[in-house]
Order: C-alpha cells, then sequence, then structure tokens
C-alpha cells in the first residue's frame, strides 16, 4: 500500500511542478496562447485534485497506529495544491489582463472613463475575495467531513473491539456456568458419598454394641449358671 502511495506522491510532485511553472508563464501570454495554457492548466490542476484522492484512499486504508505521518504528509500536499490554486486564479486576472481590458475599454474614441476602470477593478477585486472565502468555507467543510470520516472509522474499529470483548465475556460465562454445573454435580457425589459414609458407621457402632452386649451376656450367664 505504501509504495502505491509513494508513486502518487511522486507523480504529484511532477505535476504540481508543471503547473508552478505554466502558471508563472500565464501572465506573460495573451489572446489564444493565453487561452490555451489556461486550459491545459486547468485540466493538470484536476489531475492533481485526482491524484489528492487517491493519496486519501490509500491514507484510509492505513491502521490507525500508523496514520499519523502520512495525514501531515497529506495536509501539506492539500495546501500545497490550495496555494498553487490561489496563483494560478491570480495570474488570470494579471497585469496583461488589465491592459489589455483596458484597450477594449477606451478603445479609439476614449470615450470610457478612468472610473469605469476602477469600478472595474473593484469588482474584480470583491468577486476574488468572496471567492476565497467561499474556497475557506469549502475547505472548512471538508476538513469537517474529513473529521467525520475519521471519527466513523474510530466509532467502528471501537464497535468492533466492543462485540470481540462481548463474545469473549459470553464464553467466559458459558465457561463459567459449566464450571457451576460441574460443581454442583461434584457437591452432590461429595454429600451422598459423605451420607454412605455416616450411615456405614452408625451401622458399625450398632453392630459393635451387639456384639459387645452379646459378650456381656454371655459372660453374664456363663458366670450365673455356675
Amino acid at each position: 500500500m505504501s509504495s502505491d502511495f509513494e508513486v502518487y506522491e511522486q507523480d504529484f510532485g511532477t505535476l504540481t511542478a508543471e503547473i508552478t511553472n505554466k502558471v508563472g508563464r500565464i501572465p506573460k501570454l495573451s489572446g489564444d496562447d493565453k487561452k490555451c495554457m489556461v486550459a491545459n492548466v486547468e485540466k493538470q490542476m484536476e489531475e492533481a485534485r485526482e491524484l489528492l484522492e487517491q493519496m486519501d484512499l490509500e491514507v484510509r486504508e492505513i491502521p490507525l497506529q500508523s496514520r499519523g505521518l502520512f495525514s501531515t504528509r497529506m495536509k501539506s500536499y492539500k495546501q500545497e495544491l490550495e496555494k498553487l490554486d490561489k496563483d494560478f486564479k491570480r495570474s488570470r486576472i494579471a497585469y496583461s489582463d488589465e491592459v489589455n481590458l483596458r484597450n477594449e475599454l477606451l478603445g479609439d474614441d476614449g470615450n470610457t472613463s478612468e472610473k469605469q476602470l476602477i469600478k472595474l477593478r473593484e469588482e474584480r477585486a470583491c468577486l476574488l475575495d468572496n471567492t476565497e472565502r467561499l474556497e475557506r468555507s469549502t475547505r472548512r467543510l471538508e476538513a469537517g467531513y474529513q473529521l467525520t470520516v475519521e471519527t466513523e472509522q474510530i466509532g467502528q474499529e471501537i464497535l468492533e473491539n466492543l462485540h470481540h470483548d462481548k463474545e469473549k465475556i459470553q464464553r467466559a460465562r458459558e465457561r463459567l456456568r459449566e464450571t457451576d454445573t460441574n460443581l454442583g454435580k461434584s457437591s452432590r457425589i461429595l454429600t451422598g458419598m459423605l451420607r454412605r459414609i455416616i450411615q456405614n458407621r452408625i451401622l458399625m457402632f450398632i453392630l459393635g454394641a451387639i456384639i459387645l452386649l452379646t459378650i456381656v451376656l454371655a459372660i453374664y450367664f456363663a458366670v450365673t449358671g455356675h
């Protein structure tokens, strides 16, 4: 399993390096070249997210006692991809875009005012800020979901352990019942043996008394006969 995770790590590192290089080139491009580069980066970003999902699935299969190190690495990779995504979005509205848009607004006749361009900048900044807030909310939801999944896994393992403990307790109770049954049988047997021993001793005392009485009578009759 760890070998698969390492393969995904290598692919992720190579892919993010390529994305970083292309994101740095986007502001310098324009027109179709820029559109093509943006589309290519969007595709690679999606591939990077899929790799993270595969790595996350691999981490979930690791036993809890060994999962800490891999979880830390996953958190670092997610933060790296989030930062890369922000850089990508900023590069798409970089200075080259602003210049092109300014030229489109002003045109040859110069009828569009500078205030409109400033307003457009503010709207773009507000949109980017709202997008970042939405991303932060999404990350919090994902973190909450991840915590819920891990809690569910821990709860499932606890339930399994409790189930095993319950089976052990039931087996111990069955053995205890068997022991009690055997002790009851042994007690009855011992009681019967003790009763027979007492009866035998009583019989012996009676026989001894009879023999002793017989001897006494024999002596008595022998003496009186003379």
